[in-house]
């Protein structure tokens, strides 16, 4: 049984699939801290990531629920429901839109932009703390990747 496995694994190259398992690995580490330090701060990690986004909005922009959705990958009815829960939460609060009264952005609140500058220390110290593991990881795959296509060994 472990024999057939192999063999079927091998079709994918093991070592690729050690590199790429690895690099997940690392990456759920983090993920799974940020969870971890959001719901201590008492919201939802979904809820962090959108304080991401309504903070880093470029300044030609203003933060729509479509430019949500797209940067936290969501279809648009779940942004809006994500919107409303933090805002319910006093995470968030909408305006209107000057140049379009039709249309509400997205913007921090107070306790939105506290929340989001005590997490984004707690995961820059983790960064710290943990980001080479995953930096190697990533470039072990990358590299050893565009090592493989230059050689032709795919």
């Amino acid at each position: 049984m472990v024999l057939a496995k192999r063999q079927r694994v091998s079709a994918i190259h093991l070592e690729r699939l050690i590199e790429l398992a690895e690099f997940r690995y690392r990456l759920r580490r983090f993920l799974g801290f940020s969870e971890i330090a959001a719901e201590e701060a008492g919201i939802s990690a979904q809820q962090y990531q959108l304080l991401q986004v309504v903070a880093t909005i470029p300044d030609d922009r203003g933060c729509s629920i479509s430019y949500i959705a797209e940067r936290m990958l969501l279809r648009h009815n779940s942004a809006v429901e994500l919107v409303d829960r933090a805002a319910r939460s006093n995470l968030v609060k909408r305006v209107t839109d000057e140049a379009d009264h039709r249309r509400s952005l997205v913007e921090l609140t107070e306790r939105g932009t506290r929340l989001l500058v005590t997490l984004a220390e707690a995961h820059l110290r983790e960064i710290d703390e943990e980001g080479a593991e995953l930096l190697q990881a990533l470039q072990e795959l990358v590299g050893n990747r565009q090592a493989r296509k230059r050689n032709g060994t795919q």
